[in-house]
């Protein structure tokens, strides 16, 4: 996806001086409603135990931030683990361990009624007020009674319902009724509960994109959870107008910082710049993320010197970990013209695109979560407060790692079409990118 083909855009030369403080991770209630039927039998039943483990594993369990909660139901639901009862994720996966298996008929509506009134509705819970309030619901068969009034009225009470389905039993139907929209988002189902552990990871990944993208970049398709930074930091309404990467676009010149829960494991890093002269052969952070201390969380640094982009994040390891990308695909970045520089973050892995095209792909060490509570900015030199002067067009983070795949750089394709004899720069697979893919871009976008 790319809403800024054939639209009117903001491009920006950084050199306003600004930060933005962070706030500490707000606490999340996550309660698991799992079905405890007799049409799954002990040994499934185990396997939705472990999978449970296996996404609880990722979230840092304590009184500041992540509280969890399992139901199961089969005729009567059963609350197992009461929110706020374990503080730590040992204590946790030991109570998850011990939990029997019920046996039964299928009730998923008056689980979720049970959940919204005996989980999240408890006076200590909303005294507290916490941010996100998210129910999972795991399931392998029709429920035997309504779910769609019970779950109408979590919703009511702001609880965000995510529904797994597992086999051939149950109805998408049912699970789209008892689910948030967009169904892509909050719907899940695997062929059986030996296929479950194939999506634990992505259901960890949705439930740290639900906690920590709480914003939705507006204008893109199906409004993607993300941060457009250039928005969040009011970059825009201090900007002098220059002429941006299409004829149709406009850019802003000034001279310079937005996540306040982090980031989540998987993530998509893209920014629309120009680095003219001097920023081309300069160092500097394009974007820094800091913690109230002044290590860097997260930062992308692009060396005109040798040609190179850098990225930083943590490390189980170390204090930091950096990815040096110096292939000769990179080094078209600094040539003065418009350029898109798109990172796809990932669990183990970090690949860099330019102007959509690949450029290489390297490995990451396992990362520490993210809270942020220090600053965020842009275009900084290394380690002062001094502003680049850069164009910048674009700078967002999507929290979904597909986007990738929609995210193409048809803003800067396009901008050197639609003069008779000019021909466009090579695409991803080398050659010229044609009028026709141009219109069809535009289209498309």
């Amino acid at each position: 996806e790319n809403d800024f083909c054939n639209t009117y855009s903001v491009i920006l030369v950084l050199t306003l001086q600004g930060e933005f403080r962070q706030i500490d991770t707000t606490p999340n209630d996550l309660a698991f409603i799992i079905d405890g039927s007799s049409s799954l039998g002990i040994p499934n039943f185990e396997t939705a135990k472990r999978w449970l483990i296996n996404i609880t594993s990722g979230f840092d369990v304590s009184t500041r931030h992540t509280q969890v909660a399992v139901v199961q139901y089969s005729d009567t639901p059963r609350l197992e683990i009461l929110l706020g009862k374990h503080q730590n994720s040992q204590e946790l996966i030991e109570a998850i361990t011990s939990i029997s298996y019920l046996g039964g008929n299928t009730r998923t509506g008056r689980a979720i009624k049970f959940a919204t009134d005996h989980v999240f509705g408890m006076p200590n819970r909303t005294s507290q007020s916490p941010r996100n309030r998210i129910a999972v619901v795991l399931t392998d068969g029709r429920s035997q009674d309504d779910v769609e009034d019970a779950a109408m009225e979590a919703r009511a009470q702001n609880i965000v319902l995510f529904a797994v389905g597992v086999g051939n039993e149950i109805t998408n139907s049912e699970l789209v009724s008892m689910a948030n929209k967009p169904p892509s988002t909050y719907v899940l189902h695997v062929e059986d509960y030996k296929s479950i552990a194939s999506i634990w990871d992505l259901m960890e990944q949705k439930l740290c994109e639900e906690s920590v993208c709480p914003t939705r970049i507006l204008g893109t398709v199906n409004d993607q959870k993300g941060f457009d930074l250039m928005s969040l930091m009011k970059i825009e309404q201090v900007a002098q107008k220059v002429q941006g990467s299409l004829i149709s676009e406009r850019a802003s010149q000034l001279s310079p910082q937005i996540f306040p829960e982090g980031l989540p494991p998987a993530f998509v890093f893209v920014a629309t710049l120009r680095l003219k002269n001097p920023a081309h052969w300069m160092k500097f952070d394009l974007l820094r993320v800091l913690s109230q201390d002044g290590v860097k969380q997260i930062a992308v640094t692009l060396n005109g010197a040798d040609k190179s982009a850098t990225f930083t994040c943590t490390s189980t390891l170390k204090k930091e970990q950096t990815v040096i990308f110096n292939d000769r695909g990179i080094k078209r970045l600094f040539d003065t013209d418009w350029h898109q520089l798109k990172f796809l973050v990932k669990h183990k892995r970090i690949t860099c695109f330019i102007d959509g095209a690949y450029v290489e792909e390297q490995l990451l060490d396992p990362v520490v979560p993210i809270y942020i509570n220090g600053k965020t900015q842009v275009a900084k030199k290394i380690n002062i407060e001094t502003t680049v002067p850069i164009v910048l067009q674009k700078l967002r983070i999507y929290c979904d790692p597909q986007q990738s795949e929609r995210e193409t750089a048809c803003e800067i394709y396009s901008g050197f079409r639609g003069e008779k004899g000019r021909e466009g720069p090579p695409g991803p697979d080398g050659k010229p990118v044609s009028t026709t893919e141009r219109i069809i871009c535009g289209i498309h976008h």
